[in-house]
């Protein structure tokens, strides 16, 4: 029996245009803080440990789980934003060097709307493949705002294309990227310190980690493909929160689950 999957929430944001001092991840959906509804999706695949990267707030953070130990919650500071790939690196400090080599899913901790089923689809993709990443994606009606997924000429992942550097053809492109990733940790431990930091915010960006492993397939210095996608995030789990509005929009979705569930 293989090992069960490790998983790492990118939780450690403050939420500036919430307008509350209360950690953006902890504000209420259905009931909950949005991000114990991202931890039971992840108990749904059987992941353990599942370690929250959190900053702002933290301790609040910590007290939301008071079963943290027995749901093998576990914490990991990033006392500096410094991006999504430097959140992550946080996140390998808390896990062991056994943990570090199995499958990891990453995810964030403001999008309460990932189910659990898609989190399974995304790793039968991923230990199918062999792929030292594996992106889940969705095809959405209005993808402004998103991370475009290009393609080379046969359909493999070429890179991920942010809004803001998009040409019009790129902006064109309806699948997006909604932050659902699983990877090899070992490949992702060797990625992630050879991340540049040459970019407007001077951060360690996660999603740079997809070029280098496509730099070492063709290099030869990675075993099996590089990366692959899997089109397995339904267009109604993509949204996640930004704003008090978005939170409203998210509560409505999770209820109407809830009241779905009890028929």
């Amino acid at each position: 029996m293989s090992a069960p999957p490790v998983a790492i929430v990118l939780a450690a944001g403050k939420g500036t245009r919430m307008k509350s001092d209360l950690p953006k991840v902890l504000h209420p959906a259905a009931g909950e803080p949005m991000v114990r509804h991202v931890v039971e999706a992840l108990h749904e695949i059987g992941a353990s440990p599942i370690v929250l990267v959190v900053g702002h707030g933290a301790d609040l953070v910590r007290e939301a789980f008071p079963d943290a130990a027995e749901r093998d919650v576990r914490f990991a500071i990033q006392a500096e934003q410094l991006g999504t790939g430097h959140a992550v690196m946080c996140g390998l400090t808390e896990l062991s060097e056994a943990e570090r080599s199995r499958d990891i899913v990453v995810l964030c901790g403001d999008g309460p709307l990932v189910r659990g089923r898609t989190l399974a689809a995304l790793l039968d993709a991923h230990s199918g493949s062999g792929a030292a990443a594996t992106l889940a994606t969705s095809k959405v009606a209005d993808p402004t705002g998103y991370g475009r997924i290009a393609r080379d000429e046969s359909g493999r992942f070429r890179a991920i294309v942010e809004h803001s550097d998009a040409s019009d053809a790129e902006r064109a492109i309806d699948e997006i990227n909604p932050s659902v990733y699983a990877f090899r940790g070992a490949a992702l431990a060797a990625a992630l310190p050879r991340v540049g930091r040459g970019n407007a915010k001077g951060e360690i960006y996660l999603t740079d980690a997809f070029a280098l492993l496509l730099e070492d397939e063709r290099s030869g210095q990675l075993a099996g493909p590089a990366v692959e996608v899997v089109a397995a995030v339904p267009p109604e789990e993509v949204l996640s929160v930004n704003d008090p509005a978005q939170l409203a929009e998210v509560d409505r979705i999770l209820r109407a689950r809830m009241r779905e569930a009890t028929r």
